[in-house]
């Protein structure tokens, strides 16, 4: 037993061949991916198009594989292109080479301008690149790229796919690849070399055919002719400083009006450096062959001058500085600053109690002296400067964020009407039959929630935006807008309208700052009315007379004075704010009392018709009493109380919290019913006598039906009843109306108490740090921003740039209107404006240079306009007629004042005349030989090599060779595609 037991404990280690190993599980996945990309069998596709590598449209996919815990990823990219006949992709072409070897000899495009490199340099349009997945990763040893490159050629061959297929090896920034394509009997290797360095011997087009030849190894003699194409590529980047049109701002000037070389109001606009930094041209010689052209280390007959084809393309300058994007930034960064106007002024606590113990002092000689006649000249001394006092008065006048004469132009341009000997009354709305307001450009404040863009608001937005970036940056904002609060308090209280400003209640379409403001002048313009006419109403003019007045003045102009003068009661200092009734007279009080204690008694129409009629606007055309059959009077109503959004919001928020009780609900209903009440007073006030129907036919016609019907007699007549909704019992309109009081509008309590809100207005302002003010305003700077590239895009009308613009306006509009946009958003809208800033610069730099404005004959100059779009918006242009067309002229001229510059040893030699140098240059060799330094050495040389040669025997089949190489100052590639018969060799 115990020798059975004896090989029982000894472990046999078995290995299984059978199993796969990491490498055949790579190349299996391989397959996969090509598989279910169903790149397998050979597609024939159409000739590729002259410049389609650009114009058209590339795709990729890309799939992730790993070797091992190694990660790859594999891409397959590919031009977009109209599918062929199934029919022909069905049928298997044996003869056929692949589609990506025939590709190689294809010379419709050669050095494409935007490509991916594998694409420039094999001329490839379907591909498929292996690469190590993270960017870190990298396949340096030579072992791992040959294990690679098998795995590859295993994949093809085991698959039947014809795509070539590409390994990245070295780190990614040499973009070094090696791959392979397989076809029916034939193979392309696809080979690379990178150096830091070009060597001597290779600089030179002989040295690259010499290569291109031993690497073939072709064994026919003679060797069959190479076809050439050849690029050089100059670079230009000395442009002389009259090219630039852009005249730095003078910040320094102050001359009528105008600081930084702009008046207060316009924004700045173009860059201050040149957006184009440099200028690219590409000479070409499409179609050479070997023997014709001459290129080694001692002479070349490449000659630019002489070069078929000339393309162009600029370089631009990275984030150019631009002066209208600089502004809006500036002022975006207010936004995120926290100090208050106090806090940025550095006003201390001393200066308050100081000020308050004056207060104080004069406060008995205040009682005992004289009211103040209002001023009713405005100047821009007695405009301003409590503010700058306060600042002032323990610090020097130099130390002042803002000076007096900047303030001055500030202010004047703000408030035009301060100017004048008198205010103009006018001056406040702004005139609705502008042409100017019906335009698209004028309406862009309904979508971005700003304010008109001949609005105060807008000015101010403006001027705090040019204060910010010219005059003192954040103090001189908080100096401004105090000196803004100051005035605006100054307006109220002497009841000065506030220019550029609509009449009306506060537009809900604007900004809050703008219905803040509008709010204000709504105050101003009641407590006028009221003052005026106090003043002016110096005989008693009963109401009953209202009715007789308009027989004369007719129903418009008897409207507007009766209503100023059915508002005017006392002047606003003779009584407090906590009044709720405020009375004319005591005459008239007398009767008040008198009305109300009859009204109260609630005796009917027998005893209001013995009331005298009061506060008759004018009398309606054809409605009378239902009852009496008097004449029906309109009456002298109160406006209802103009509200800004945030009024609104705190309304419904009031009423949301009443809740759903019946309670609730009736206190709700009490409370949206106060304009009606008040109305209700006046009615009857106008119309003794009258019923809640006589009211209903004049105030909502649509509650009181009427009928035709047959008398006892058998006459038609009219008879007419209130609408349902009326008939409820217990409905709002029947209790406001038994609750109402024969009341005319001027004796009622007031809807709108204009002292109270204006001081809650003023408030407000004072408040607002310019970080809030900075967030009110925004929406009208960026509007402002937008109008002034508008405008400076219409003189140079580019189509790219009114998409761009569009799409500005519509982002702009959906951010804007949410009352606190994201700061991320906003800044999108500012970098989009930037950039459209910087297109337009780039244009007006690029006609500068090449002086489309000084063309005389109008063909070249539209060519030449045409031409310069072009740059713009394409990434290459062909220069029409190469060196010896109009534009090429100009290029060349270019170069040639550049090289000047820079070989020039002193100024002498740099102004010396062509003819001079024409003279000392002597023979004719060698004025050839100066026309080529016309040009600096080519920034890069780029070859390609082509031709058909049986490889690699004499027997084999002729398949496409091809070389390319570029040449630069630092680097030098050759990539080569090498085909060989992999049945007869």
């Amino acid at each position: 037993m115990a020798a059975d037991s004896e090989p029982e404990s000894e472990v046999f280690e078995i290995t299984d061949f059978t199993t796969a190993s990491e490498w055949e599980r790579f190349i299996s996945k391989v397959e996969e991916v090509l598989n279910d990309w169903k790149l397998i069998g050979n597609s024939l596709g159409k000739p590729l198009e002259k410049g389609i590598f650009t114009s058209g449209t590339w795709e990729e996919k890309s799939d992730e594989i790993s070797f091992a815990d190694f990660k790859f990823s594999v891409t397959h990219h590919y031009l977009v292109q109209d599918s062929t006949d199934k029919e022909g992709k069905d049928e298997v072409l044996e003869d056929v080479i692949p589609q990506s070897m025939q590709d190689l000899l294809c010379m419709n495009n050669d050095f494409p301008p935007r490509a991916h490199c594998l694409v420039r340099w094999y001329g490839l349009r379907e591909f498929v690149v292996i690469a190590p997945a993270a960017n870190h990763d990298a396949v340096l040893s030579e072992s791992k790229c040959n294990l690679l490159l098998s795995s590859v050629s295993i994949a093809l061959g085991n698959t039947g796919c014809q795509v070539p297929l590409f390994v990245q090896i070295h780190h990614k920034w040499r973009r070094m690849y090696v791959g392979e394509c397989q076809g029916h009997g034939v193979r392309t290797d696809f080979e690379m070399v990178h150096l830091r360095k070009v060597p001597n011997q290779y600089t030179h087009l002989s040295g690259l055919l010499d290569i291109f030849k031993s690497k073939i190894g072709c064994p026919l003699t003679p060797l069959p002719p190479v076809s050439i194409a050849i690029r050089f590529t100059y670079v230009l980047q000395d442009w002389q400083q009259y090219f630039w049109p852009q005249q730095p701002p003078d910040i320094d000037a102050l001359v009528g009006g105008e600081v930084g070389g702009l008046e207060f109001g316009k924004l700045p606009f173009g860059a201050c450096e040149d957006p184009i930094s440099e200028l690219h041209l590409a000479t070409t010689w499409p179609h050479l062959t070997e023997g014709i052209v001459v290129d080694n280390d001692v002479y070349s007959d490449l000659d630019p001058i002489q070069a078929p084809h000339w393309s162009v393309r600029v370089r631009k300058a990275e984030n150019p500085q631009c002066l209208l994007g600089d502004f809006v930034t500036e002022f975006f960064k207010i936004c995120r600053r926290k100090e208050s106007t106090d806090e940025i002024l550095g006003r201390s606590t001393f200066e308050e109690e100081g000020r308050e113990i004056a207060d104080i002092t004069h406060a008995l000689s205040k009682l005992t002296e004289p009211a103040p006649v209002p001023i009713h000249k405005l100047s821009v001394s007695n405009m301003v400067h409590t503010a700058k006092k306060k600042i002032r008065k323990h610090r020097g006048v130099e130390e002042s964020p803002l000076n007096n004469d900047v303030l001055n132009t500030i202010l004047l341009f703000l408030f035009p009407d301060a100017a004048s000997e008198k205010p103009l009354d006018g001056s406040s709305s702004i005139d609705s039959n502008n042409p100017v307001s019906e335009s698209e450009d004028y309406n862009l404040y309904n979508q971005f929630k700003s304010a008109p863009s001949d609005s105060l608001t807008y000015k101010l937005a403006l001027c705090l935006c040019m204060i910010n970036f010219y005059h003192g940056g954040l103090k001189g904002v908080a100096h401004l807008w105090q000196e803004f609060v100051l005035e605006m308090r100054f307006r109220w209280e002497n009841n000065f309208l506030i220019p550029g400003l609509a009449s009306g209640p506060p537009d809900l379409r604007c900004c809050l700052l703008h219905q803040k403001l509008q709010m204000l002048n709504c105050c101003i313009e009641r407590k006028k009315a009221r003052d005026e006419g106090r003043k002016t109403n110096t005989s008693d003019m009963y109401p009953g007379d209202a009715g007789k007045a308009g027989d004369q003045l007719g129903p418009d102009n008897l409207k507007d004075m009766d209503k100023e003068k059915g508002e005017v009661g006392k002047s606003w200092d003779s009584w407090s704010d906590s009044e709720e009734e405020f009375f004319e007279c005591l005459s008239d009080t007398e009767e008040l009392k008198g009305n109300g204690q009859e009204s109260g008694k609630k005796g009917g129409p027998k005893e209001m018709t013995s009331l005298k009629p009061e506060g008759r606007l004018y009398q309606h055309g054809k409605l009378t009493l239902l009852h009496n059959g008097e004449p029906l009077y309109i009456p002298v109503t109160q406006e209802p109380a103009p509200m800004t959004e945030d009024l609104l919001e705190e309304q419904s928020e009031v009423l949301a919290k009443l809740g759903t009780s019946a309670e609730g609900a009736h206190l709700r209903a009490r409370m949206q019913s106060a304009c009606l009440l008040s109305d209700m007073e006046s009615f009857k006030a106008a119309n003794p006598g009258c019923f809640l129907e006589d009211f209903v036919r004049w105030y909502s016609p649509r509650d009181y039906i009427e009928e035709e019907v047959i008398d006892e007699k058998g006459n038609m007549v009219l008879k007419g009843e209130l609408s349902a909704r009326m008939k409820i019992p217990s409905n709002m309109w029947v209790e406001a109306w038994e609750t109402a009081k024969p009341i005319p509008a001027r004796r009622q309590r007031r809807l709108f108490d204009d002292t109270r809100e204006a001081e809650k207005v003023l408030h407000y302002l004072a408040v607002q740090k310019p970080a809030d003010l900075a967030r009110h305003l925004l929406p009208c700077v960026i509007h402002a921003a937008v109008l002034k590239v508008k405008e400076e895009e219409n003189l140079e009308n580019i189509s790219s740039v009114k998409k761009i613009i569009k799409q500005i306006i519509t982002h702009s509009s959906k951010v804007l209107h949410f009352p606190n946009p994201e700061d991320k958003k906003l800044e999108e809208i500012i970098l989009q404006i930037t950039n459209v800033e910087a297109i337009i610069a780039r244009a007006r730099s690029l006609k500068a240079k090449f002086g489309t404005e000084k063309c005389e004959q109008e063909e070249e100059k539209e060519d030449l306009e045409r031409f310069v779009s072009c740059l713009l918006e394409q990434p290459e242009v062909l220069v029409v007629g190469a060196g010896r067309g109009h534009a090429g002229k100009i290029i060349h001229k270019l170069f040639v004042n550049a090289q000047r510059l820079t070989e020039s040893s002193d100024e002498a030699a740099a102004m010396a005349p062509p003819e001079e140098e024409l003279k000392r240059m002597g023979s004719p060799e060698e004025r050839r030989q100066n026309s080529v330094s016309d040009f600096p050495p080519p920034a890069g040389r780029e070859l390609i090599l082509r031709t058909t040669v049986p490889r690699p025997a004499p027997y084999s089949r002729a398949l496409p060779q091809r070389m390319y190489s570029v040449l630069t100052k630092e680097d030098f590639r050759l990539a080569g595609a090498f085909s060989s018969d992999t049945s007869f060799f």
